[in-house]
């Protein structure tokens, strides 16, 4: 098949998929509107290769696929892909699009399985490449009693797990959260989402299905939903991303589609191997963010006449230190990455984590920084009727004026107030926080990535004394 238009992206989701939203059954996502805004975001994945095919496509063997697609080799090609991830999420709106995560899953796929599972992850791997397949990634369990192992919840289902196994077949059972795209992708890859000790063998599973499949069911969260004018949601009327809970009632999974069948001594490798792309993914989509914020709190400066006094300098300054240093880490991510196993590069997990909880880390400070400069017009400002009010807007222009005239000001306090205000500002919130791994699973990550024997070894010279 190879490459695809966004609109025949479009076209390929018009299947038999069970999609759930605000309490009925949506026979047609594409023409579900506020669907629709969704799978329009992530298009935007398949558009980009018409006017940026020096960053979007790839030559492999003879044939053109999608660079998303490409398995890094090199340090080089990570540089790459993390400047294509960062140039569709800048056409995003500084948010993550589509492709970039099913291909995290499938280069995490090829390092870390083995034997039968490698191979048709290769198969499948090759397949997704010819028909450029839309991807999402179901790795989160839902976990139940998150101090009880897998096979000691009151309820088994609470992590997916095999429940029956045939020549062709395995059969699985159980549900997976904050699945990302699962609504509007064409197939759904599944990984562990832990280590498994060997009684946890039954959840050690990892395979890859239509997202039409008989038995799959996606319950598609609501937030932020409802009509959104351009006007109060410049943002958010444009852009939006699908989360869905996705459950497995008895679903079948043929053997040639299936990547880790109760192998447990991989599952923890596996997951690993995800959260090495994925993060590098997240590190990449936020840099667009970074500039959304820093763009935003200069504009908003001089737009309310304060941006030459200290204390707003000394702001602005730390907004652009949290943003270059995280921008720095995702750089050396990059450069410091390393050849990984099966020869997929693998980017270097202590500056991945490093900039991935800075960027967290930071963010809530950055969005309060953004709040103080901007004033409380962000929760007390006029809406989107007002303005098209001719009799009231002419009330607004004269009151709301500043040091620009009311209707860019305001303008630019819609965009601030969406993106940290409403509640997309708040789903930005819990993204930072969450997304990709939490703050706790960062730091977890550091501390296993640093090696502490050089600085141990400088010390000991220094005092004269034996390597403890």
């Amino acid at each position: 098949m190879g490459l695809r238009t966004g609109d025949e992206y479009r076209k390929g989701l018009n299947d038999d998929r069970r999609v759930f939203y605000r309490g009925r059954q949506v026979d047609d996502v594409v023409g579900e509107p506020e669907l629709a805004m969704a799978v329009d975001h992530s298009a935007i994945c398949f558009d980009i290769a018409a006017d940026r095919p020096d960053l979007a496509v790839a030559d492999v063997d003879g044939e053109e696929v999608s660079a998303f697609y490409v398995a890094p080799k090199s340090a080089d090609d990570l540089v790459r892909r993390g400047a294509l991830i960062e140039e569709v999420s800048r056409r995003g709106g500084g948010t993550i699009v589509l492709k970039e995560v099913g291909s995290d899953a499938m280069f995490a796929l090829l390092r870390a399985t083995e034997g039968e599972g490698l191979e048709n992850a290769r198969e499948f791997y090759r397949r997704v490449c010819r028909d450029d397949l839309a991807l999402a990634v179901a790795q989160t369990d839902v976990k139940g009693d998150r101090s009880l192992a897998p096979r000691q919840q009151a309820d088994p289902d609470l992590y997916l797990h095999i429940v029956d196994e045939d020549t062709d077949s395995i059969t699985v059972r159980g549900a997976k959260c904050h699945t990302s795209f699962s609504a509007n992708a064409d197939e759904l890859i599944v990984l562990p989402t832990r280590a498994m000790g060997p009684d946890d063998a039954d959840y050690a599973v990892s395979f890859a299905i239509p997202i039409d499949t008989p038995g799959l069911n996606l319950y598609v969260s609501p937030y932020a939903a409802g009509d959104r004018n351009s006007f109060e949601f410049p943002i958010s009327s444009k852009h939006k991303l699908l989360e869905s809970l996705t459950v497995f009632d008895d679903v079948r999974v043929p053997k040639d589609r299936v990547f880790l069948n109760r192998r447990s001594e991989l599952a923890g490798p596996l997951a690993l191997a995800f959260v090495d792309y994925h993060r590098f993914t997240a590190i990449n989509y936020k840099l667009p963010l970074l500039d959304i914020m820093v763009g935003a709190a200069s504009l908003i400066a001089d737009a309310n006449g304060i941006s030459k006094a200290g204390h707003v300098k000394g702001k602005l300054t730390e907004l652009i230190t949290w943003s270059e240093t995280v921008r720095g880490l995702a750089q050396l991510s990059a450069v410091r990455s390393r050849p990984g196993e099966h020869g997929v590069q693998q980017p270097d997990p202590l500056a991945v984590n490093m900039a991935k909880y800075h960027f967290a880390h930071g963010f809530h400070n950055a969005v309060a920084i953004l709040t103080d400069l901007s004033g409380g017009l962000l929760a007390t400002g006029p809406g989107g009727e007002d303005w098209d009010n001719p009799e009231i807007r002419a009330v607004l222009e004269k009151y709301y004026a500043a040091a620009v005239p009311a209707e860019k000001r305001l303008k630019l306090l819609n965009f601030i107030a969406d993106l940290t205000a409403r509640d997309y500002g708040g789903y930005q919130s819990v993204l930072a926080t969450h997304a990709e791994g939490s703050l706790e699973a960062e730091k977890l990550q550091i501390s296993r990535s640093f090696d502490p024997t050089r600085a141990r070894s400088y010390v000991s010279g220094l005092a004269a004394i034996d390597a403890l």
